[in-house]
């Protein structure tokens, strides 16, 4: 069997150059505060400055700084235990390979900027029906994309390998 983990890692870089190319493409062109409407009432690009956890969760926490140290801190360990879980079974290229791929690539997308920024750039807006979805970006998506991945994996019935 070939080892194909130089795929695995190549999905992961693929996201983060996604991330931060997007993330660019937004500072540069849509004003912190402002959004583009791509469907009204339903999608809109924004730009918007997340200094707190998904959903901006602590974002309102009186001491900023500690939360950005947590947040890097988990950061630093997620990557360091995807990495190892990749470089175990990353010789296959299977779903599991793959959603871990793409949680080590978000991971890095959203630590890298906190740890350069001190906030992550949030830009995509989802309405559905009166419910707001909060912000989120192309290293989010991964995230929950590969941990979806996992999930479905994990509740998928295992062969018997008799």
């Amino acid at each position: 069997m070939r080892d194909r983990r130089w795929v695995v890692f190549l999905i992961a870089v693929l996201v983060i150059v996604l991330d931060r190319v997007t993330k660019i493409w937004i500072t540069n062109h849509v004003g912190i505060g402002q959004a583009i409407v791509v469907w009204p009432h339903v999608f809109r690009i924004t730009h918007l400055l997340n200094t707190g956890a998904a959903f901006s969760l602590f974002e309102d926490f009186r001491s900023p700084g500690l939360v950005r140290n947590v947040l890097i801190a988990f950061s630093i360990v997620a990557v360091v235990v995807v990495l190892v879980l990749i470089w175990k079974m990353g010789r296959q290229l299977n779903a599991t390979t793959i959603a871990l791929a793409m949680i080590l690539g978000g991971a890095i997308g959203n630590m890298y900027d906190r740890i350069r920024y001190a906030y992550v750039v949030d830009f995509i807006e989802v309405h559905i029906v009166h419910y707001h979805w909060p912000d989120f970006n192309v290293a989010d998506s991964a995230i929950v994309v590969g941990a979806c991945l996992l999930l479905l994996e994990m509740l998928r019935p295992q062969r018997n390998s008799e």
